[in-house]
């Protein structure tokens, strides 16, 4: 558990670092062009070169490329150098031959995901669109780069590479909002040098990321040298292991497209309700997870994969136990705290600028919803990396299309049971709902690959973890009713909610666990103590 803990405690400053810098990014972004229609049109443009990566080349870095990186390094007698070269040659050329493409057919791809928008929006969209699709080759580049030096052991600039990101668009930002004021969120009245400024700088900051990962890459000795004799690279080999990952991740974008047409829906019914409320829930439930959860998840299946290579099945289970027991440790008070503490933070961080104190509140609901789901999704991902490491990457398709099922089943009816104003309310607890379910079988069909997952041990350890975290939940929640109870609910007294409420509470379960002597919270405190102490 040392080794995981000290290599997701390096992972995880600079993911604290990167999600804290992308707070201000988005409150910067929400405060400058509010959660309305020209919100919602950044957020759809913004979302769809993630989608199209995470379609093309996301997923398979993550099941595909890291464990055949390795096993590359093993068995080439050049320790895969070659190997690595053709992969980087591969992907830059595939990747900008999309992104051209991209930009091209950008009416169409915005076409997929607006529902009912009116002609301006959907032109302001598109523009936007034109301007950041072209950030899918330099995001690829990087996330290649970033791969490579993960099957390295070097994981601290893929995680702190991002923060770059965030403060070229923080700039680009306040820049934007010091020239427009409460007008640059008026669809109607930015011009096109307004949003060129919007949509250049979104891809600039993701070019600068790109350039930090490669110049690392090149400091741990890696040369890249553009090898176009792709015979030898190994593609029939992962061809057939990554078209399952490609029908996982298709099955899962027909969920999103769902979900976003049914919130960009009520967001026309409701402006401030719809897609970018969702946005923006989603990106602070993914906070915890991002810090916590992606630093166990990176660390853990370079050396699952080893493990499955040198046949050593034990060592697997026990890396994902005591992975899952790590990362439950702080998500389970994370996820209470979301459901306590949901509007204090969506007040402190979202009221500004052109967004008021209602839609701020209105955030901060949907986020209270996903904090159900915190616990469940993460453990998900883990067992996704148990299929991953074993080289299946069949499984997960049949997974997630259960997953997509119920997702989209579920979401069907939210958009014609609930008023338009609670709809986006509903798709976070449709996606709650699903990720229970899924979670669930997902966990089965990977105790079987497995040999088992030691369930009862995690059941027994994440059982006392939540003992310890409802105690900090019922202070914070107190704070919040006394806070309430004397003033307003304003940015301060937000602040003082969380200073008071989630401080108190966070350092109450940490005092209650360590006390229990649950071992992943007391080697979490005695690592901090040890820091302290220097």
């Amino acid at each position: 558990m040392s080794r995981v803990l000290r290599a997701s405690a390096i992972m995880a400053a600079g993911t604290m670092v990167s999600r804290v810098t992308g707070f201000v990014r988005t409150a910067l972004l929400a405060a400058a062009i509010s959660t309305a229609y020209l919100g919602d049109a950044y957020n759809v443009a913004y979302a769809i070169p993630f989608i199209l990566f995470d379609f093309l080349i996301g997923g398979i870095l993550s099941s595909v490329v890291v464990p055949m990186i390795v096993k590359r390094q093993k068995s080439d007698p050049d320790g895969g150098r070659a190997y690595e070269q053709r992969l980087m040659t591969l992907g830059t050329v595939a990747l900008t031959v999309v992104a051209v493409l991209a930009v091209l057919f950008a009416r169409p791809l915005i076409g997929l995901y607006s529902a009912g928008w009116s002609d301006r929006q959907v032109e302001v969209a598109v523009a936007l669109a034109q301007y950041i699709l072209p950030q899918i080759a330099f995001f690829g580049i990087g996330a290649i780069a970033g791969a490579i030096l993960n099957t390295r052991d070097r994981f601290a600039a893929p995680m702190w590479a991002p923060v770059l990101n965030n403060m070229v668009m923080i700039c680009v930002l306040v820049v934007y909002y010091l020239t427009l004021g409460d007008a640059g969120a008026d669809i109607d009245r930015v011009s096109g040098a307004d949003l060129a400024l919007l949509g250049l700088g979104t891809t600039a900051g993701i070019v600068a990321q790109c350039l930090v990962l490669v110049v690392s890459l090149h400091r741990v000795g890696f040369r890249f040298r553009p090898r176009f004799d792709l015979r030898n690279a190994g593609l029939g080999e992962m061809g057939r292991t990554a078209v399952w990952t490609f029908a996982y991740v298709a099955v899962g974008q027909i969920a999103f497209l769902v979900t976003t047409k049914i919130a960009t829906d009520a967001g026309r019914q409701v402006p401030g309700a719809g897609n970018s409320a969702y946005s923006y829930a989603f990106q602070f439930f993914q906070l915890p997870y991002g810090i916590i959860a992606v630093s166990v998840i990176t660390a853990m299946l370079p050396r699952m994969s080893r493990a499955v290579h040198d046949g050593q099945f034990a060592s697997v289970r026990e890396e994902f136990a005591s992975s899952v027991r790590l990362v439950s440790a702080l998500l389970i008070p994370a996820g209470l705290m979301l459901m306590v503490l949901g509007p204090a933070v969506t007040v402190l961080i979202f009221s500004w600028g052109t967004m008021t104190v209602d839609s701020a509140v209105y955030i901060g609901n949907v986020l209270q919803i996903f904090g159900l789901a915190l616990v469940p999704f993460s453990i998900f991902q883990l067992l996704l990396r148990v299929f991953y490491s074993f080289g299946d990457t069949r499984t997960p398709v049949f997974i997630g299309a259960g997953n997509t099922v119920v997702s989209i089943a579920l979401s069907v009816v939210v958009h014609f049971v609930l008023p338009a104003k609670y709809v986006v309310m509903g798709l976070a607890f449709a996606f709650t709902v699903t990720y229970v379910v899924g979670t669930a079988v997902a966990w089965v069909l990977a105790g079987r690959r497995a040999h088992g997952l030691g369930g009862r041990v995690v059941a027994a350890g994440l059982s006392r973890m939540y003992v310890a975290a409802l105690p900090a939940a019922a202070v914070a929640l107190a704070v919040l009713w006394v806070t309430q109870e004397l003033t307003a609910l304003t940015p301060l007294s937000a602040a003082i909610m969380l200073a008071a409420g989630g401080g108190l509470g966070m350092v109450l379960y940490l005092v209650i666990a360590h006390r229990m002597r649950i071992p992943e919270v007391s080697s979490i405190v005695g690592m901090v103590a040890g820091r302290v102490g220097r």
